[in-house]
């Protein structure tokens, strides 16, 4: 199961400070939309050491998202890539769209 992204460890973070809550969340909002074509890039390309490395920076997103299973999903898959296997590629991509729709939202 695919847990839905959530803003409750960036809260806990920022307790009552906006600013810095406004200052995480647009560095989410930069950085994963970077950090996600660059995955794509090496995968299709079949770079597979460097889709790992994007895939092991996309995963602590997933952590400060509170998606603990896509967390260990990633963990997984970075595995495989460095393996040169992608068996779990097509739930990872999704968990990918699933965040990059969440952040549309925040």
């Amino acid at each position: 199961m695919i847990d839905q992204p959530n803003l409750k460890y960036v809260d806990e973070l920022a307790g009552d400070d906006a600013a810095f809550r406004g200052q995480f969340i647009d560095i989410i909002k930069s950085e994963f939309p970077v950090e996600k074509q660059e995955y794509f890039e090496f995968v299709e390309s079949s770079k597979d050491r460097e889709a790992a490395e994007m895939v092991h920076k996309l995963k602590h997103k997933f952590n400060i998202l509170g998606m603990e299973n896509a967390y260990r999903l990633a963990v997984a898959y970075e595995m495989e890539l460095l393996d040169g296997k992608r068996d779990i590629k097509s739930k990872f991509d999704e968990v990918l769209e699933i965040i990059e729709q969440y952040i549309k939202t925040i």
